[in-house]
């Protein structure tokens, strides 16, 4: 189901449920007065992230540091079977209760088989990553778990009823260390930091022509064009891309360009490649991998440009080399990774994603579009040769113009889309 179509139903179905149950849960707290204390051997643990394959991928030291101070604890991931695969390759969780979301009426047709399985295990202490889902906030309540934690916003007062516990989300922080201000609730002492390492069970073949050759016998790149509809804003736009892989294709001619993406963004991709100058090193993978021979392209990768999207987060796991470009979301929240380099600029709008469910913009994406050709070839030059400022995030002097039109200031509300994101 397309998050615009979520939102709706969000807006217009959970968020007055929600008003009731907080309201609800609140009065009934202040009857029975349960004991919420955090520093008991809790048995049974849920995580909660239904969206954004980088996110869970982010949420692997929380992970970690819950399985080793209760290393006998029933460890419990919900999410949607959409990201199903991705969570079966990350260690030290037990159980997946997974909501089928493919559209309404699977989500309507899952919801209480879902629920019921949920309920059953008796949750102890429940926590959602979520940051804005209603209907995250909704399925927190509903688990009747003994201890709900979730995360505090300006706009999230009308949730103070349904958790039990509240963190304040810090947009200026990595998003790992945020999920573990979490397990910091529970006066756990041993903090594990590290993302886990994501590996393939099997070296991935790209064929070409009669043959086939293992990636790691093979020099090349990973380009990711694409962001998921949960910020399509992320996407650098598409003739800056066309640009890059044409040159690329000239500086670095010894090197495969291998593009990626899932087959919703097959005919994106493709539409990419018709528009190259030429195509003598150019492989397309997109929609043509599982999650496996992606990890394994990711990881034997001389080099990754990407998105701020669930690819740039593998390549974190995967510790490769990687460029990765950021807008909407700022690399102080997502970027601070080994081997990274990161091109920002600092517009006045940026971040906006943790506070507004549509950006401001409406896609008028600026903070993508200063982002120059040549910024992200000096970037890949700079990193393949190891000379650059990896990690390091320059912030210059904040934007506040227009790209095109210095006369329109950046931070302007819209009501209706201005451009669209191409």
């Amino acid at each position: 189901m397309k998050t615009s179509q979520l939102f709706t139903i969000e807006k217009f179905i959970v968020r007055p449920i929600l008003w009731v149950l907080n309201v609800f849960v609140y009065i009934l707290g202040k009857i029975l007065r349960p004991d919420h204390t955090l520093t008991k051997e809790f048995t049974t643990i849920a995580i909660a992230k239904y969206k954004g394959m980088g996110s869970i991928i982010q949420s692997t030291p929380l992970l970690q540091t819950l399985r080793k101070r209760y290393p006998n604890a029933e460890i419990i991931f919900i999410s949607t079977k959409g990201n199903e695969k991705i969570l079966e390759k990350i260690e030290n969780i037990n159980t997946l209760i997974l909501l089928d979301d493919k559209n309404f009426f699977t989500l309507l047709y899952s919801f209480f088989p879902f629920m019921f399985t949920l309920i059953r295990k008796r949750v102890d202490v429940y926590f959602d990553l979520e940051i804005y889902s209603d209907f995250s906030s909704l399925v927190t309540t509903a688990s009747m778990a003994k201890n709900r934690i979730g995360f505090y916003l300006r706009s999230s007062d009308y949730r103070m009823g349904i958790y039990t516990h509240m963190m304040y989300y810090n947009i200026n922080s990595p998003i790992s260390l945020v999920y573990l201000q979490l397990a910091r609730l529970l006066k756990i002492k041993d903090i594990k930091t590290n993302l886990q390492k994501l590996s393939a069970q099997q070296i991935f073949n790209i064929s070409e022509q009669q043959d086939k050759t293992a990636v790691n016998q093979l020099k090349y790149f990973v380009i990711n064009v694409n962001a998921s509809d949960l910020r399509i804003e992320r996407r650098w736009n598409k003739d800056s891309f066309i640009e890059l892989i044409d040159k690329m294709q000239q500086q670095y001619p010894d090197y495969k360009l291998i593009l990626i993406g899932n087959s919703l963004e097959q005919a994106y991709v493709e539409n990419i490649i018709s528009c190259l100058s030429f195509q003598d090193n150019i492989i397309n993978y997109a929609g043509k991998t599982n999650i496996d021979e992606l990890i394994s392209l990711i990881e034997h990768a001389s080099l990754v440009i990407t998105n701020d999207t669930g690819p740039m987060h593998i390549a974190f796991s995967t510790q490769t080399k990687t460029v990765a470009l950021f807008g909407p979301c700022s690399p102080k929240q997502y970027g601070h990774f080994q081997n990274t380099t990161i091109i920002y600029h600092q517009v006045y709008c940026s971040p906006c994603v943790h506070e507004f469910v549509i950006p401001p913009c409406k896609g008028n994406n600026q903070c993508m579009k200063y982002i120059s050709v040549f910024e992200v070839l000096d970037g890949i030059e700079n990193t393949l040769s190891g000379n650059a400022p990896l990690q390091d995030v320059v912030f210059q002097n904040i934007i506040l113009q227009d790209k095109n039109f210095e006369d329109i200031p950046l931070g302007i509300v819209y009501k209706y889309p201005v451009a669209k994101i191409n």
